[in-house]
């Protein structure tokens, strides 16, 4: 039998009817025997590797150790570590790691607030930041402050917190050297220096830099005052007021000179008391001409 007729039983549905096809036919059969072995040989590779769940994060950052789902996603989180800031805003110049993160920047630059708290109205650029806001409402505080024990609904206001009691103040005001734990307390200082105080009060006339300081002087005019000490029934229009009052009863001084160790409860205290070491006497009696610190 020749080798023709031992082959063509061996494909089903396949027909030689020439020498030239008998060519064909080994070099299909051959073909065949390969694609078996290589579907073979994958199925054996794909069994060595560990199996992985839906959901499992198999992909480790090296330099943070944070786990990602899917390698694609670990290259993004990697840019961070690299420092590359690739998309930039033409608005404001600010850099960006990533394209999504721009667009999402944009978005304040355009004034468009699309996610709106059914609980209060207000409104936010990015659902993310709704989802935040949303746990004011709630009164789930998740996050303690393991110093003073208060409550934080979001860790990165935990951790802005922490600070005061590290007393680590990274945000330094060129104008005066006076430093902050938060990026936003500085700016908010700038604007004195700045003399702008678009805040007044309709009562008196008085201008302000901030609307929150506004506020408060209108409890003056209001005489609402809602703290008191406990100690001597004292009021207050502000919790800072009474808290500073407390010390009185308390007998804490912090404020202290650096020439005399004299203590002061009060800032403000400390103050005038350093104007003696300084001999600067800038009141004056127009009667007599003697000068008081």
């Amino acid at each position: 039998m020749c080798l023709l007729t031992y082959l063509i039983p061996l494909i089903e549905g396949v027909t030689v009817c020439s020498t030239t096809a008998f060519h064909s036919l080994f070099l299909f059969v051959s073909l065949s025997l390969q694609d078996q072995h290589g579907a073979r040989s994958q199925r054996s590779q794909e069994a060595d590797k560990p199996h992985r769940r839906k959901g499992e994060k198999t992909y480790s950052c090296d330099e943070c150790g944070k786990d990602f789902t899917q390698s694609g996603s670990l290259k993004l989180h990697q840019l961070i570590h690299s420092g590359v800031k690739a998309y930039s805003c033409d608005e404001c110049g600010k850099d960006f790691t990533q394209f999504g993160s721009l667009k999402r920047h944009q978005l304040i630059h355009s004034g468009v607030k699309a996610y709106s708290c059914d609980e209060c109205g207000k409104s936010f650029t990015q659902s993310g930041h709704l989802k935040r806001h949303q746990l004011v409402h709630s009164g789930v505080k998740p996050y303690s402050c393991d110093e003073c024990g208060k409550d934080f609904t979001e860790s990165g206001h935990l951790k802005k917190h922490q600070r005061i009691h590290s007393g680590f103040k990274p945000y330094s005001c060129d104008e005066c050297g006076k430093s902050f734990t938060q990026a936003e307390n500085l700016k908010i200082h700038q604007i004195i220096h700045s003399g702008f105080k678009p805040y007044s009060c309709d009562e008196c006339g008085k201008n302000f830099t901030r609307g929150g300081d506004l506020k408060k002087h209108q409890l003056i005019h209001s005489g609402v005052k809602p703290y008191s000490c406990d100690l001597c029934g004292k009021s207050f229009t502000e919790s800072g007021g009474l808290k500073r009052h407390q010390r009185i009863h308390s007998g804490v001084k912090p404020y202290s000179c650096d020439l005399c160790g004299k203590s002061f409860t009060y800032a403000q205290s400390l103050k005038i008391h350093q104007l003696i070491h300084s001999g600067v006497k800038p009141y004056s009696c127009d009667l007599c001409g003697k000068s008081f610190t």
